[in-house]
């Protein structure tokens, strides 16, 4: 099929065939397939009259207006709401009641702050409104140009409907779908719906029925730009029955998936509800059965359950994730949701669009064949090589004839560093060429004005200008090298003219098919001189050769995809463009090999019916070319059904759904549609592919923090549940009050915690595969971590109980501050305990991180206004201590990592000795 005015040529590939979403009352679900009389007789209108204003007013009345649904947003109120909807929160909140019963209103006031805090934090995060039906209906003209009464009348775009005639012109927002009733030199942008990269030529003639949405060149549809020409066609499809509103329904019902972060989150929180009742439950009957009072039990549960609960991890984990999220815009990276930032990291599918994400979405000429040879053009140093040696066109007449033609039979308009190129992007290419020859075209007009413009025809695929030349007129023709080599008589070789026989047009055949097999696009270039300006310009031609263009690859993209493949992410390409000229990029980018087959979108089926031999089979694919949005969201779901955490680039209309559906959307800024941009959870700022592989780098470290953090968090609650539970079931006193509890958990964990998830990730993070996305968080290593941490920290802390009450003979509130401060220095101790066993003390990331210090001198800090302040110090009920038990303290909380430390030099030294056995 013709794509583009130019001519160029493709072969057509078709995808599966959805069915035509319009109302009961349509005759044709296909119109793309039917003729224009069927098509106009279908709908019941006149095309040389349009509608009545009844008879549009009654179809207005049936199908409603020609405007896209738009989700309802929800109110902030439930947003707000929603934060509360947990087991955790329930469990507060439960803690609560039973404070204020027992007449504790400092710890229910206090437990009431918390879960105000943690709701205002998520509400914040999470107040992202969804906004990409918003931005699919911004894509809707304002007004268009309609048949009414045999009259051509301005109309808003949304009282359009389906039988109205339309009057379009180049430069026109098409206002809803349409079959073309008429064309002259009619051609659409089509690249945001399609994910085709040049213009498609339009006209009258029917398709197949199973055509693909790309392949449809009978069809205008909404949202897509007119780029040339004019032409007339029928509205069949308005609103949500047009191709993008079924695109608007899929965004709308494609519901992001969970993030791996949010899912392991859920299930900690789930095991830590059961590990606080079974605890509460247990430590409850034990003290009652032992004797004790049950005001006291009640009083001791609240302060288990308060334990029990890390209420600092949401804190710790958003201000972690927000941080990552600010070192990811350093590196051009933008994330629209916090939990993104991480799920990047467990990344291990990433499919990627074709046009404008591995390449550059803009066509430039590769190589052109003259009868001198194959000549390679770089655009960089604007330099040619033939054979692999410097070459100027002027060197040979017939490649300086196919430049001046090329240059001359144009329509756009280069631009500079202050204004952008016009036209067709081939055209603009061919402008490029030229001026890197030193022919630009404003130069040559003036010597070889035109006077006549022979526009692109659908039907012969070919377009010509028409110049005086010294008295005579020079022909100038490019097209679709089928189309101008039926027309040629002759070839230029050199100065010289040789007839066209059999032995050149095989030559010539297959010099365009060893291009077309490079995934080039093709346009012959021919010409002639006559003696009259009204000869038939395509007839007798000259062949002067022909030109090869590409969407050329990014110049990152190839050492991106080698960084992802030994990060462990498979690279799968998926692009609405021609399989050949897919499986062409995926080869030059390193993505693919010539052994891996392209699949189409209409060889797919429907991939959930498929039995489990052929998904895997389908996994295994690079390459997919010609698949349309639904089909998209249909390998996201295939990849998703075998485990694999799918991250999806694009920046297209038709990209928009899968973005949504992906565990992690990326779309590009600088050339992704506002569609893309609103369903995306990362943004692109640079458009580089290479900016996802920092980012992935990015979501690592950040995971890896977060399993450091939650560690470190989870052994302070172990060990605060240990010493409250072990206390009351030996019948002493309750060494910790809630109060205190909760402080050391909002307080003094939160800033080493925070500080924990700002250590620098290992140099090799990227060459360790993902991680398992059902792998939790909390991993046998860390459970066994936290028990045994735990234990530590609340032995040195029973132990200063014991203490208290034999050696220092204290009472009451003396008794709670020393297990406070005990309790409280050893767990800032213990964030040394974090660093990796493998690392010296010393020269640790932990201790040679500067917020580590930072977070334990403020801690530290804390804790001394505390007992200072008087307003607080009553409230956390501390009192005056003597010098010989702060002493005792101090000197306790350092035991826990002495003890570790002893630990791992046993561990070392037992390596040491098996590797020197061996």
């Amino acid at each position: 099929m013709t794509d583009t005015k130019t001519g160029e040529s493709n072969p057509a590939h078709h995808s599966v065939f959805t069915a035509w979403d319009v109302s009961p009352e349509m005759v044709l679900d296909a119109p793309h397939s039917a003729s224009t009389k069927e098509v106009l007789a279908a709908y019941g209108v006149d095309a040389a009259k349009g509608l009545t204003d009844g008879d549009a007013a009654e179809r207005l009345q049936k199908h409603g207006p020609n405007l896209l649904r738009h989700r309802r947003r929800a109110s902030l109120i439930w947003i707000l709401l929603g934060q509360f909807n947990s087991p955790i929160v329930f469990l507060l909140v439960a803690a609560a009641a039973l404070a204020l019963l027992l007449g504790e209103r400092v710890e229910f006031v206090a437990i009431g702050a918390v879960l105000l805090l943690n709701g205002v934090i998520g509400f914040t995060t999470e107040l992202r409104a969804v906004r990409s039906m918003e931005a699919l209906r911004g894509l809707s003209t304002r007004s268009a140009l309609v048949k009414r009464n045999g009259n051509v009348v301005a109309l808003p775009a949304e009282e359009l409907v389906p039988g109205d005639i339309a009057v379009l012109d180049a430069g026109d927002l098409v206002a809803a779908d349409m079959r073309i009733i008429s064309s002259a030199n009619l051609a659409a942008d089509e690249s945001a719906l399609t994910g085709e990269s040049l213009p498609v030529g339009k006209g009258i003639d029917p398709v197949e029925r199973d055509a693909s949405l790309a392949d449809r060149t009978s069809m205008l549809f909404k949202g897509c730009a007119i780029t040339r020409g004019t032409g007339e066609a029928m509205v069949t499809g308005t609103g949500m029955n047009s191709e993008l509103g079924r695109i608007t329904r899929l965004v709308d019902e494609a519901e992001p998936e969970r993030s791996p972060l949010e899912r392991q989150l859920a299930l900690l929180s789930r095991h830590l509800i059961w590990l606080t009742l079974s605890v509460t439950a247990l430590v409850g009957a034990g003290g009652v059965a032992s004797g004790q009072d049950v005001a006291l039990m009640l009083k001791s549960a609240v302060a288990l359950a308060v334990a029990a609960i890390p209420e600092g991890l949401p804190v710790v984990a958003t201000l972690a994730l927000a941080r990552g999220m600010l070192r990811m815009a350093k590196y051009n990276a933008l994330i629209e949701q916090l939990s993104s930032v991480e799920t990047l990291g467990a990344t291990t599918v990433i499919l990627t669009d074709k046009t404008g994400t591995i390449t550059e979405n803009r066509m430039h000429v590769d190589r052109f064949v003259t009868s001198s040879g194959e000549i390679k053009f770089s655009r960089h140093n604007r330099q040619f090589l033939l054979d692999g040696r410097l070459f100027h066109p002027e060197a040979s007449e017939d490649t300086h004839a196919l430049i001046r033609t090329a240059v001359l039979c144009n329509n756009a308009s280069l631009g500079d560093e202050h204004t952008a190129s016009i036209g067709d992007p081939m055209e603009v290419a061919l402008l490029e060429l030229g001026k890197a020859a030193g022919m630009e075209r404003v130069l040559l007009l003036e010597k070889m004005p035109e006077i006549t413009e022979h526009a692109f025809d659908t039907t012969m695929r070919m377009m010509a200008t028409v110049h005086v030349q010294n008295g005579k007129y020079l022909v100038a023709v490019k097209g679709a090298p089928e189309a101008v080599l039926e027309r040629i008589s002759s070839v230029q070789q050199g100065s010289c003219v040789r007839h066209f026989d059999k032995e050149l047009r095989e030559h010539w055949i297959t010099a365009c098919d060893a291009l077309a097999r490079q995934g080039l696009r093709l346009l012959a270039v021919a010409g002639k001189t006559v003696d009259q300006s009204n000869a038939a310009a395509y007839e007798d031609l000259t062949l002067y050769g022909v030109i090869g263009f590409q969407d050329p690859p990014r110049a990152d993209i190839r050492a991106a995809v080698a960084d992802a493949r030994r990060a462990g992410i498979t690279v799968i390409m998926v692009t609405g463009d021609h399989a050949a000229t897919a499986q062409h990029i995926s080869e030059a980018v390193g993505l693919s090999s010539p052994s891996d087959l392209t699949v189409e979108g209409r060889e797919l089926g429907a991939i959930s019916s498929l039995p489990e031999k052929d998904k895997a089979s389908l996994r295994e694919k690079r390459i997919f070319a010609r698949v349309d949005p639904e089909q998209k969201l249909d390998l996201i779901e295939l990849h998703q059904q075998a485990g694999e955490v799918v991250a999806m680039t694009g920046d297209g209309v038709n990209d928009a759904p899968a973005l949504r559906k992906a565990d992690i959307g990326i779309a590009m800024g600088l050339r992704g549609t506002q569609v893309a941009r609103e369903a995306a959870d990362l943004i692109l700022r640079d458009d580089a592919f290479s900016t996802i592989i920092h980012a992935v780098r990015e979501g690592r470290l950040i995971y890896t923090n977060i399993r450091r953090f939650t560690t470190y968090l989870l052994s302070c609650n172990l060990s605060e549940i240990l010493v409250v539970g072990l206390a009351v079931f030996s019948g002493l006193p309750l060494p910790l009050l809630p109060l205190q509890i909760l402080f050391l958990n909002l307080v003094t964990d939160v800033f080493p915690a925070f500080a924990l998830g700002t250590v620098e990730a290992d140099r090799d993070v990227l060459s360790r595969p993902p991680r398992p996305p059902i792998e939790p968080i909390l991993a046998r290593p860390q459970w066994i971590a936290i028990v045994t941490h735990g234990a530590s920290i609340a032995a040195v802390t029973l132990t200063a109980l014991g203490l208290a009450l034999t050696v220092f003979d204290l009472q009451g509130s003396a008794v709670t501050t020393m297990c406070f401060h005990t309790l409280a220095l050893a767990q800032l101790w213990h964030v040394f305990n974090m660093r990796n066993w493998r690392e010296r003390f010393l020269t640790s990331m932990v201790t040679r991180n500067t917020y580590v210090w930072l977070a334990i001198a403020l801690c530290i800090g804390i804790l001394l206004v505390a007992n200072l302040q008087p307003a607080i110090a009553a409230a956390l009920q501390l009192v005056s201590l003597p010098s010989e038990v702060w002493l005792t303290a101090v000197i306790l909380s350092f035991v826990p990592v002495v003890f570790r430390e002893v630990s791992i030099a046993i561990i070392r030294f037992r390596r040491y000795r098996t590797v020197g056995k061996a």
